[in-house]
């Protein structure tokens, strides 16, 4: 990888970690119920005073499970590897929210008596953005498997990941061929070859100024171009023409947005989406539509579902903001018990709560789901066979249905609307459900993966022929 992709990937890999640590996706056209269960374990009904998850019955509790099975596993303990970036220098407490997570989390399944009666040891990591390699290397010594873990510059240590042979369920991935990696599950997959086009539909079908008059707000960062270039090419697949006013911000930053919100006055756009994040350079370019009396609708990546956001509007200014998520925001843990589980676990342990928070959870739940049906034989292969079996998974309702087995995206999502310093979900109607179509998942053009796929849809870059990979 030469230098300008991976400085591209650095580009992304902080926004992207920066912007989602700030916050607080079947067939056919249907409404899925925050209540839908998980493929691989029993709802929550089925035992009476067993410990849940949500919809999700526990992994964890008590057994007799034996044997030093693999690197890391005894008759009575299981070795992980987790964590985050907090203690980058530039971004302090980057993605901490995650390792806090997974923390809360090895806490309430050892409280129950571990995974089959071991107990869980976490080694957490902190990459401090630039350490990823040197705390992968670290891991390939003493760790079973990675879990819910969120390195932003995970393309650099993927080498060393696949050469120690170090299975993972990550809580995000960065990098391309991280993304599609061997030996690689996510509960929330992001694959570089497929798009969930979800949000934008249901902002068409929401706004019709959407699908007739949209523009997308760019940026000259790489990253920014990237993810606009895709959201271009999925508008075309479903039919929207943006209107191309001509409108990209410096990177750099510039010195008035006002002549940028007049040019998209003056084109006739009614509707704004957006890949950059809720920082400065946008919040002025917003303060600076209302100043010249534009008012478009503003429909943004999850990113905008944020903290940050929330106490920037304090004009009213951003009221007209829209984003589309495939995780139950924090405003449903009323009426969705996974993610008032969440909250409750992670706040009790004094940590930091946020999507990549509750993203490292179901990442954690669907490991140690895994690892209770490998019982005695918890093996690595044991792990991959059993994960790449899971072809839907809700984190016991965190989130819309995925596919972690085939690395395959959620084809749903909700849509929350800001006012003042408050979310709320404005669609679909009922509170908690998502609307979902597989016809959402568009294949992406193979010169935007970064990586090049081989049959199984895994990269090759670091692929060894004796990587793990799934028996039947």
């Amino acid at each position: 990888m030469n230098g300008k992709a991976i400085g591209r990937v650095a580009a992304g890999a902080l926004a992207l970690a920066m912007l989602a640590g700030c916050a607080g996706e079947r067939g056919g056209s249907a409404a899925v119920p925050a209540s839908g269960g998980d493929a691989q374990s029993p709802a929550a009904a089925g035992g009476q005073g067993q410990e849940t998850f949500g919809t999700l019955a526990s992994p964890c509790g008590p057994g007799d499970a034996k044997g030093a099975t693999d690197q890391g596993v005894t008759d009575t303990t299981i070795a992980i590897g987790y964590g985050d970036d907090r203690g980058f220098t530039k971004a302090p407490g980057l993605s901490k929210e995650m390792g806090d997570a997974v923390s809360a989390m090895i806490k309430w399944c050892n409280a129950q008596g571990g995974v089959n009666g071991r107990q869980i040891v976490g080694h957490q990591y902190d990459a401090a953005y630039m350490q990823a390699a040197t705390v992968m290397q670290k891991a390939c010594t003493q760790d079973f498997m990675l879990v819910g873990e969120g390195f932003a510059m995970d393309e650099s240590a993927e080498q060393y990941r696949v050469a120690c042979k170090l299975p993972v369920v990550a809580g995000y991935t960065v990098g391309p061929n991280a993304a599609m990696g061997p030996m690689k599950f996510e509960a929330v997959p992001y694959p570089v070859d497929y798009y969930n086009a979800a949000p934008l539909k249901l902002a068409a079908k929401t706004f019709p100024e959407f699908a007739s008059a949209v523009d997308l707000v760019t940026s000259t960062s790489p990253a920014v171009m990237a993810g606009s270039n895709k959201i271009a090419a999925a508008m075309k697949d479903i039919g929207i023409a943006p209107k191309k006013c001509g409108v990209q911000l410096n990177a750099e930053g510039d010195p008035s947005y006002v002549p940028f919100a007049e040019k998209f006055k003056s084109c006739g756009v009614k509707a704004l989406w957006t890949s950059k994040s809720p920082d400065p350079a946008m919040f002025s370019l917003l303060e600076s539509l209302d100043r010249v009396d534009a008012h478009p609708t503003l429909v943004f990546e999850a990113t905008w579902y944020s903290q940050a956001v929330a106490k920037w509007n304090t004009s009213g200014q951003g009221d007209n903001i829209h984003a589309g998520l495939i995780f139950q925001p924090f405003e449903n843990a009323d009426k969705v018990p996974a993610v008032k589980k969440y909250l409750d676990l992670v706040n009790a342990e004094g940590g930091k709560t946020a999507l990549l928070g509750m993203q490292a959870t179901s990442a954690f739940l669907l490991w140690a789901t895994a690892a209770k049906d490998c019982g005695s034989e918890l093996t690595r292969q044991c792990m991959v066979d059993k994960l790449s079996q899971v072809h839907e998974w809700t984190g016991g309702g965190l989130h819309a249905p995925t596919d972690p087995g085939a690395n395959m995206p959620s084809d749903c999502t909700l849509m929350v609307k800001l006012t003042g310093s408050t979310y709320k979900q404005v669609a679909p109607a009922t509170v908690g459900e998502f609307e979902c179509d597989k016809s959402n998942l568009l294949k992406t053009d193979p010169g935007t993966w970064g990586t090049k796929l081989d049959e199984d849809r895994v990269a090759t870059t670091f692929l060894t022929s004796d990587v793990i990979k799934p028996q039947a």
